[in-house]
């Protein structure tokens, strides 16, 4: 079996404000999008956590919980802490990485990665547009 890729994306206007996630989940050719609105107070980080949340909650849905995974995203701080080379500072993001992590146990293995912002547009796209059908 191939590995899943999936792409994760999350954003705040006015870090905090009205925040997003989107993500999209690539498996045996198919493309499955994701996105969410999560409200009026949330940071670009938190947002950032929970996209990835989101995207493996769908993936475990869809029965891919026996597949590899790489988890792409633009958020370099991220891919660090989950990937267990930077330590979580902030007291708000420790509920946010227990949830990810919780998650993560269901998949055998995993990786992260750090892509650049113009290789996750489509992810963007999707945090925009749940933040905008919400507003």
């Amino acid at each position: 079996m191939s590995t899943v890729v999936i792409y994760t994306d999350g954003g705040a206007r006015g870090n905090p404000g009205p925040a997003g996630a989107g993500y999209v989940i690539v498996a045996d050719g198919n493309i499955v999008e994701g996105k969410k609105f999560l409200g009026e107070k949330q940071t670009n980080n938190w947002a950032e956590y929970e996209a990835v949340a989101l995207a493996l909650a769908d993936a475990k849905k869809r029965g891919l919980a026996d597949r590899e995974l790489t988890i792409r995203m633009d958020s370099k701080l991220v891919v660090e802490q989950l990937s267990g080379n930077w330590k979580i500072k902030e007291p708000t993001l420790k509920p946010q990485v227990a949830k990810v992590r919780s998650l993560l146990n269901d998949f055998p293995k995993f990786r992260f990665e750090y892509i650049p912002r113009e290789q996750n547009a489509e992810a963007d796209r999707l945090v925009n547009d749940a933040i905008d059908e919400a507003l």
